[in-house]
This record gives C-alpha cells, sequence and structure tokens, in this order.
C-alpha cells in the first residue's frame, strides 16, 4: 500500500525527519489559505500522486504570489496527470501540497528497503539526489553508498555516520543526516513499511538537512494492525480492479494480455503466467483465489476478470488441496452460464472427479484440459479465435 508525499512526510516528522513546513489542499482557495497561514514570499506547490517524476510532468511549480499558488493549484487539481511511472493512463490529481520553499545547495538520495533476498532492511544512499535510483545506478553507479541492517539490533549510529562521511557532509551536516535515518529506521520498523525513501534530501546553505520529498509503502498483510495508516489509503489512485480485489480479500494484479486468469496460490498462478506465455499468449492479469474458493469466491473472480474489456478468454487453473474441486467448478459453472468469452478449465486434486462431473454435465461450452501446458494452448487458440471473430 502507498501513502501521498505529505502522509508520508507527516508520519516521518514524528520520528525525528525534519521536513518543510506544509499542508494539503483540495481546493485554489485552500491552496492559498495554506500559504498564508505558513507566512513567508516562496511557496512550492506539488500535485499529490502515487507516483515520482512529478516535477518534469508538470506536477511541482515554485510560486512567489497567492496569485500564482492558486493558479498552479487550479492547473493541476481535476487533471490526470502521467509521469515515467504511471504509465499512458496516469493518475487523477485531487489534492496539492503546499509547502515552504527553500534554497538548497545539494540533493541527497536515501533509501530503506525491505531485501527479500537478504533477509534485511538496506539502507541506500546517493550523493546524486534528485535523480530515480535506476537512474543513479546507471549513470553513477559508483556514488551509491549501501548498508545491511542487523535485525537484532537495528541501524546503529555509526552505520548512519559513516554513510554521512561516505556523502560528504560536514560535521554540522552529518548529526543531522543520522538523525534522520534513525528516524526513517524506525518508522520503517514501526509502521510495517517495506519502503521509505526520500529524494531529494537537501542540505541548505545554513546546514540544515530537510526531507524535501517523501515516499512510504506499506505491508498489506499487516495492514490490519495499523489503522491510521489504513485510513490513509486512496483509493482513487489505485487500479479500481486491484481495489475491488483488495475489498473481496483476492490477490489482483492487472496485466496488459487477453487471457484472463483464475488460479488458486500464487505459484501455480506465476507457473500458469509462464506457461501462457511460452504458449505464444499473454496474461490479462494475475488473479489468486486463495485457499477458500467458494462457488461465491469463484463467481466473484470471474467478475473481476471480465472488469477488463480486453480479456478474449479466461483460464481456470485449480489445484485443490484445502480447496475442493466440486466447489470450485460449481462457481465455474455458475459463472460461465452468461459468459460471452471462451472458458478453459483445468482441475486437479481433492474431489476431482466430481468437478470434472460437474462441469461435463453443464451442458455448458466449456474446454476441458488435463495438464497445464494443454490448458495454456488451449487458451492461447481460443483467445486468438474469438479476437479473430469479433
Amino acid at each position: 500500500m502507498d501513502i501521498h508525499e505529505y502522509q508520508a512526510k507527516e508520519l516521518l516528522h514524528r520520528f525525528g525527519v525534519p521536513i518543510p513546513r506544509g499542508g494539503a489542499a483540495y481546493s485554489s482557495d485552500q491552496a492559498v489559505y495554506v500559504a498564508t497561514e505558513l507566512g513567508g514570499w516562496h511557496w512550492a506547490v506539488k500535485a499529490q500522486i502515487h507516483s515520482g517524476a512529478r516535477g518534469k510532468a508538470g506536477g511541482v511549480k515554485l510560486c512567489r504570489t497567492y496569485h500564482e499558488v492558486a493558479e498552479a493549484a487550479k492547473a493541476m487539481l481535476g487533471t490526470c496527470m502521467v509521469t515515467a511511472q504511471t504509465g499512458p493512463a496516469g493518475k487523477m490529481v485531487s489534492r496539492v501540497y503546499v509547502e515552504m520553499a527553500e534554497p538548497f545547495e545539494r540533493e541527497i538520495y536515501l533509501g530503506f528497503v525491505l531485501d527479500r533476498k537478504a533477509e534485511r532492511i538496506r539502507v541506500i544512499a546517493s550523493g546524486a539526489g534528485g535523480m530515480e535510483i535506476e537512474e543513479i545506478a546507471h549513470a553513477r553507479p559508483e556514488t551509491i553508498l549501501q548498508v545491511e541492517v542487523e535485525p537484532a539490533v537495528g541501524l546503529l549510529p555509526f552505520q548512519a555516520r559513516q554513510i554521512a562521511f561516505g556523502l560528504g557532509l560536514n560535521l554540522k551536516q552529518v548529526s543531522q543526516a543520522v538523525a534522520t535515518m534513525l528516524g526513517c529506521y524506525r518508522a520503517f520498523r514501526d509502521l510495517d513499511a517495506t519502503m521509505v525513501e526520500i529524494n531529494p534530501l537537501v542540505v541548505t546553505k545554513d546546514d540544515r538537512v530537510i526531507a524535501l520529498d517523501a515516499k512510504m509503502s506499506f505491508d498489506d498483510n499487516a495492514i490490519f494492525r495499523r489503522a491510521e495508516i489504513a485510513e490513509m489509503r486512496d483509493v482513487t489512485q489505485e487500479d479500481p480492479r486491484e481495489a475491488q480485489a483488495n475489498q473481496l480479500g483476492l490477490n489482483y494484479v492487472g496485466l496488459d494480455g487477453d487471457i484472463g486468469c483464475i488460479i488458486n496460490g500464487a505459484g501455480l498462478a506465476m507457473a500458469t503466467m509462464d506457461m501462457i506465455k511460452y504458449a505464444g499468449g499473454e496474461p490479462a492479469n494475475f488473479l489468486d483465489v486463495g485457499g477458500g474458493a467458494s462457488p461465491e469466491r469463484v463467481k466473484q473472480a470471474f467478475d473481476l476478470v471480465l472488469s477488463d474489456k480486453g480479456v478474449r478468454a479466461i483460464l481456470v487453473n485449480i489445484f485443490a488441496g484445502i480447496n475442493r474441486c466440486d466447489w470450485v467448478a460449481q462457481g465455474v459453472v455458475q459463472a460461465a452460464r452468461d459468459l460471452r468469452v471462451p472458458l478453459i478449465v483445468r482441475l486437479a486434486g481433492t474431489n476431482v472427479e466430481e468437478g470434472q462431473r460437474i462441469v461435463r454435465e453443464s451442458g455448458l461450452a466449456i474446454i476441458t484440459a488435463e495438464t497445464l501446458a494443454e490448458a495454456a494452448h488451449r487458451a492461447v487458440a481460443a483467445a486468438r479465435a474469438h479476437r479473430e471473430a469479433a
């Protein structure tokens, strides 16, 4: 789960991370009000969407008057902003963040990510701030500093100092950078985050270190115990299908292909998508119905997959352990009665004979398969035939 910049800054500030003063606004008038409350004569108006590279897309404007603040907010609000990270569909801007704009001398990249291979939190820093980490790794890999955090002891001050001195900061700046890094680590650990990124972390002319931008992502599986974080969710920034799946307790990720997938188990889902690719097709989604695939749950999965108008065929691949093939078959038959695209079903495992009987005796034009390879090839052929017929 992602949150907006202003929400991430609010959370990090509680852990001692210095940020510019600012406030969120949902209209141009409200943006002006925030600017008047902040005072001063320089403000930054930032579009709030779940994406980086907003500045290049016109999502960050520096303003010197209240009129400029109002105009900048008016130009952003209600628009669909397309950045290098959003894809061509873009994301809707429903709020802006107005903050004090201060001059700075240096930009630094600072990130905390969960390294699943090492089973550690990894701290990544670079003196080439203001760039995406992928760009830094490509253009200036020598500037990247990394530290793995031992879970038993956490990020230690000497590790933070090692990074700070490696970035070429002076003594006054080092102490503030260390406090910032330790605060980010505590926020990462205590809030069940999977990523904390400050890009850029800036150094001002008077040696202050400030988080000018911030991103945070959280573990969906831990949200149930983080009510405050759950309330920050902005479903308008998510794929509507993925938001709906989250409400239904289904694991769904939309893709660009035309073969809808309804599968139980993430590993089997990945193998099925690989087999579809190997057969010459393209999966339209990743959908894991989980261990409790009741007829109602299977019907909900069909509705979700069919909400993608690009789907030309649906492949159901179930290996029942906790599940039962007869339950899945009942849901498949119920959902298939009004289906307008080819349906391919492969069942294996618990109660497979009963499940196959239900499908066979339904009288519906359901294509069956014994193996995954056979199911994938039949799904690709059916999608191709349906596309050509259309």
